[in-house]
């Protein structure tokens, strides 16, 4: 019993452990604006999850992007509170820890 608790303890630490090296992405995005699918195809050929918002859509996610970034132009990436304006390839690949493009 104490070796099958211990398996469960240490299963979900390895978990814990494998979201926290995660970098938390999210892409502020119009459906037209090809830099928003130039970056958001760059961050899946990487393996990068990431949380999309149509600010064209989404008038409070559109208020939140330009508080955070001063910007009303997209893409903004948000890249564990690193805001990047644009389609900035090294920038993005920096902030998410990858070898230079």
């Amino acid at each position: 019993m104490n070796s099958e608790l211990e398996e469960i303890k240490k299963r979900k630490v390895k978990k814990l452990m494998e979201k926290a090296k995660k970098p938390k992405v999210i892409v502020y995005s119009t459906p037209v604006c090809p830099y928003c699918e130039l970056a958001k195809r760059f961050l899946k050929e990487n393996g990068i999850e990431y949380i999309e918002y149509n600010v064209a859509a989404d008038r409070e996610k559109a208020k939140e992007m330009y508080m955070k970034s001063g910007q009303l132009g997209v893409p903004v990436l948000d890249i564990n509170g690193e805001i990047i304006v644009g389609f900035n390839k090294e920038a993005i690949a920096r902030a998410l820890g990858l070898k230079q493009c």
